[in-house]
């Protein structure tokens, strides 16, 4: 089973808070992105867990050891061309269960294919500021695998939903280029829920680079980070975007930004403004002379309402990335028909909002499922997503 959280010992305390045993004396000698910085900044909430090995989810009937869903996962993310589909079911998948806690998503990353995978959860919460902001990194065993998964709008979670609704543009702090203008801003309660938690996510993700287990308190040492994969679903689609460019807009995160692979988001919505989107076409990654809009695949279900959000009556916000959409098949079964679309999915107005939480009650009967409506809160779930993306042929991830 997965493992709890590893509290810091005696010998990997803070330095100055009086304790004069062997970490103080060998301070100058470990790396800055040691055990010892991830136990700063004690306003964030963190659990840390190992997932299971693979014999660890064998049913007690069964013969055989359990097979996981993919067969060298690790290899097939170091080597993928993108989109790949292998990718873009693991993320969702991911995506969709860090609705959970830190062992429900260990464990499905073993069973998809990652076992004994470290998964580390980062969370700030201040209601008053509508910040709910939840990261989960998820490293290989072996550690040169890492994923960056951000937590979206729980259905029950009021402050989430002010956070959607909080969408007064804002200025970003960091460099696009000459394309950026006063005009280029963003959701203002997107950009404060992924900013509460940035500077705790560089961190482990550093560690990572520099190949250091992320694990709570471990010293343990693994092969440095060589592929990164960010990830979200809903809000924490957003978050993924606006930490996907806060990585390559800004120097000092190049060590980061240049092991960066792509970002895949489910169900997400616009993030800024047209100025602030055309500004991001043309960042370009660190790790080559690519645009970074070309490895942002943006993935959208049926007729889910949540991309067309903000509403226009918020202001004018526009995608950027690759869009991929896939038709809600009749009957409202999922379906596996994915296209590139030929042009962003565009803002929808208030009305528009309003139906597509109508037609969640609607759905529940059976005479006014195919009724073609253009805006459904029901195809937003996690679950249309993660199996409309599942391959012909590849079991789900509950084996």
């Amino acid at each position: 089973m997965a493992t709890g959280v590893q509290q810091p010992d005696a010998q990997s305390r803070q330095p100055g808070d009086g304790h004069q045993g062997p970490d103080t004396a060998n301070a100058h000698s470990r790396s800055p992105h040691s055990a010892v910085t991830l136990t700063a900044m004690p306003f964030i909430k963190r659990a840390s867990v190992v997932g299971p090995a693979l014999p660890d989810l064998k049913p007690a009937y069964a013969a055989a050891t359990y097979e996981p869903v993919y067969h060298n996962l690790v290899d097939t993310l170091l080597s993928a061309n993108h989109p790949c589909t292998e990718v873009r079911h693991v993320l969702a998948t991911c995506a969709g269960y860090a609705y959970g806690d830190e062992r429900v998503l260990a464990t499905m990353m073993t069973r998809l294919g990652l076992p004994k995978s470290r998964c580390y959860m980062l969370q700030v919460v201040v209601d008053a500021m509508f910040i709910v902001s939840t990261a989960y990194i998820v490293q290989s065993e072996d550690g040169r695998v890492v994923m960056l998964c951000y937590r979206g709008t729980q259905p029950v979670n009021v402050v989430n939903w002010l956070t959607d609704l909080d969408a007064d543009p804002a200025q970003v702090e960091y460099d696009l280029g000459d394309d950026q203008d006063e005009n280029s801003r963003v959701h203002a309660g997107f950009y404060r829920n992924t900013r509460a938690t940035r500077f705790a996510v560089i961190d482990v993700l550093q560690r990572a680079v520099e190949g250091w287990s992320i694990a709570e308190g471990s010293e343990e040492r693994v092969h440095p980070m060589e592929a990164l994969y960010i990830t979200g679903h809903s809000l924490g689609g957003a978050m993924a975007i606006l930490m996907t460019v806060m990585l390559h807009a800004q120097s000092r995160y190049s060590d980061i930004a240049s092991m960066y692979r792509a970002t895949y988001t489910f169900g997400q919505p616009m993030i800024g403004t047209p100025e602030f989107a055309r500004a991001c076409e043309k960042v370009r990654l660190r790790s080559g002379d690519v645009l970074l809009q070309e490895r942002i695949f943006r993935y959208v279900y049926g007729a889910d309402v949540v991309p067309q959000l903000p509403p226009w009556e918020s202001g004018r916000f526009q995608h950027f990335g690759v869009e991929y959409r896939c038709p809600r098949r009749r009957g409202g079964l999922p379906n596996q028909a994915w296209s590139r679309a030929q042009r962003h999915t565009s803002q929808t107005n208030g009305i528009g909002l309003l139906l597509g939480g109508v037609t969640m009650l609607t759905r529940q009967v059976a005479l006014f499922r195919n009724l073609p409506w253009q805006q459904e809160i029901a195809d937003h779930g996690p679950h249309n997503y993660i199996t409309a993306l599942t391959p012909q042929g590849i079991r789900s991830e509950f084996g």
